[in-house]
């Protein structure tokens, strides 16, 4: 079973461990260009420091920019940007992840560890993460199945 240290090591050697960042002065527009042109869901919101300040995802450009009939192009990310960010460490359990994706209905959790931030975790991470622990759980059955 992969741990979230795993999965990042993993996303890095797919090239994909880069966290995208905006600030809160960000327009939403130009948010919206960032997670398209990198395919991506979310993205974190840093201030100053560089801590985490929010996270703004494709959800929240639906609730509140197009159904709050906002202009992208003039709507600070500061505006629209969930403020109350839960996260996760390096060494915390995929299944509470899980568990707290399905509890609030998110999608993503950045990883915090003592230096800042240190990734993203999405819901296609953990099916990823899955979907490796079933064939790891099925290779070995097919094998003890031959050895018997």
């Amino acid at each position: 079973m992969f741990t979230v240290s795993q999965l990042l090591a993993h996303k890095q050697e797919a090239g994909t461990r880069t966290v995208a960042t905006v600030t809160p002065g960000t327009t939403v527009l130009d948010a919206a260009r960032l997670m398209n042109d990198q395919h991506i869901g979310s993205l974190v919101v840093t201030d100053a420091d560089g801590g985490v300040a929010g996270i703004i995802t494709e959800r929240d450009f639906l609730r509140r920019v197009i159904a709050a009939e906002k202009t992208p192009a003039e709507t600070p990310v500061r505006d629209v940007m969930t403020r109350d960010v839960l996260t996760c460490s390096p060494h915390t359990k995929l299944d509470e992840i899980r568990g707290v994706m399905r509890e609030k209905r998110i999608r993503h959790l950045p990883v915090i560890d003592e230096r800042g931030l240190h990734g993203m975790i999405s819901i296609g991470d953990l099916n990823f993460a899955e979907s490796q622990n079933l064939s790891e759980q099925v290779n070995h059955l097919e094998s003890y199945i031959r050895s018997a």
